[in-house]
């Protein structure tokens, strides 16, 4: 649920406010700046409508309550609730978060449930144990993997680090970090809750973003770019994203399938942009855009660049090919039909090595056309022997199964299916 108009609640006099235009929003909100108790609340306020009877749901006093909620939409900006003389009512935003603060706090009880009995502490869920202190400090830890990292990261005192992750390790009764050798890592059950928190983390943060969406509320992005998605595809819809969003930020994480397929899942990055798998893993949607024809590509004065050339020319070169397990390895390996594959003196995935490379060798290689588009179209690498119209595959968005994108991702999205058709229609010119 979205609120796109949100009702905006008066800004101090340290920020700008004229007519009815904001100049200046309020600072940036991180997601465990939001008190979790309170926000937990918000779903009790929505089912009593009442302060007093959702207080005594969520087991706060009323006047704790109220100063929760008001301190929630003053950092936000908007109101979340319309106050009536027979109770409350929740604004377009208020739902909106509300939703998204339920989905924060499900990822969190689906972690715990899988290193816990039952993921309970008595008749009490262990994720309303948890505190945003906890949270962000033990988040802080498994990125650095050390409390001496998380603390020149995050500005807190390692001994304040410390104590939050001991505390949320009393309240899941699981051990979270150990000690190997002179660091700290990770057990099984702290990956699992990382995991969990990251992705609560997520939810809180796009409510944040949704509630206090406006046409120029900015956003933050990360997708996952595998190498043929870096060519032209991607380059076209993040030009199309920046004329139509000047204030958001989308950052670019560049690698490998392998590379980017659990920060996908653990929620570092919101979508992958290349090559789909043939099978999705568990927890992963694939998305089809486009059908990409591969080719067979060399220096222009080649020895093969003229003329026709048979399966027994192309077993008698030597190429450079990405990693076994890949599937333009696997494209490669098929043409040539379970017969001995030519030398592979060079396995690359990097396409600006391959290309370099190309060029200064006889050495031949299988890629798309969009990843080498400028060094054919100025004949520095040319296609080697016929087309290959059996060797295709399907270029597409990787994204969480439970994911639910922002009004700005989806755009992001929507974007990508039109560069797509636009590059499809330039290829065919």
């Amino acid at each position: 649920m979205v609120a796109p108009c949100a009702q905006r609640l008066p800004l101090r006099q340290s920020n700008l406010w004229t007519g009815n235009k904001f100049l200046l929003y309020i600072a940036v909100l991180r997601p465990f700046d939001i008190n979790l108790r309170h926000l937990r609340a918000l779903s009790d306020i929505v089912a009593q409508r009442s302060l007093s009877r959702a207080a005594e749901t969520a087991g706060l006093s009323q006047s704790a309550l109220t100063q929760g909620l008001r301190k929630i939409e003053r950092k936000l900006g908007v109101l979340l609730f319309e106050r009536h003389p027979d109770g409350v009512a929740p604004t377009a935003a208020g739902m909106a978060l509300v939703d998204r603060a339920e989905r924060a706090f499900a990822q969190l009880a689906a972690a715990t449930r899988r290193f816990s009995f039952g993921g309970r502490r008595g008749s009490t869920s262990l994720e309303r144990l948890m505190t945003a202190t906890q949270l962000e400090a033990f988040l802080h830890f498994a990125d650095a993997q050390g409390f001496a990292g998380a603390a020149a990261v995050s500005g807190l005192s390692q001994p304040a680090i410390h104590r939050a992750v001991r505390e949320l390790e009393q309240v899941c009764s699981v051990r979270l970090a150990e000690r190997r050798g002179r660091g700290m890592a990770l057990t099984a059950a702290g990956h699992i809750m990382a995991r969990g928190v990251r992705l609560a983390a997520a939810e809180i943060a796009a409510g944040i973003s949704e509630v206090r969406g406006g046409p120029d509320e900015g956003a933050r992005i990360a997708v996952g770019a595998m190498p043929l998605s870096r060519a032209l595809v991607l380059p076209r819809a993040l030009a199309h994203f920046v004329r139509g969003s000047p204030g958001s930020i989308v950052d670019i994480v560049e690698g490998s399938w392998r590379e980017l397929v659990d920060p996908l899942l653990d929620g570092v990055i919101d979508m992958m942009v290349g090559a789909l798998r043939n099978e999705a893993p568990a927890g992963v949607d694939q998305i089809p855009l486009f059908t990409d024809r591969l080719a067979i590509f060399g220096r222009k004065d080649h020895p093969l660049a003229s003329g026709p050339v048979t399966l027994e020319d192309l077993r008698a070169q030597s190429w450079i090919v990405g990693p076994r397990g890949t599937p333009l390895r696997a494209h490669w390996e098929a043409l040539f039909e379970g017969a001995p594959l030519p030398a592979v003196p060079v396995e690359c995935g990097s396409v600006m090595v391959i290309r370099g490379l190309l060029m200064q060798s006889d050495l031949l290689t299988l890629l798309s056309p969009d990843q080498i588009a400028l060094e054919v179209e100025s004949s520095m690498l040319v296609p080697i022997g016929a087309s290959l119209p059996e060797r295709v595959r399907t270029i597409g968005l990787s994204i969480r199964s439970d994911w639910r994108p922002t009004p700005a991702q989806q755009r992001l999205i929507d974007l990508l299916h039109l560069a797509s058709k636009e590059t499809r229609l330039q290829e065919n010119r």
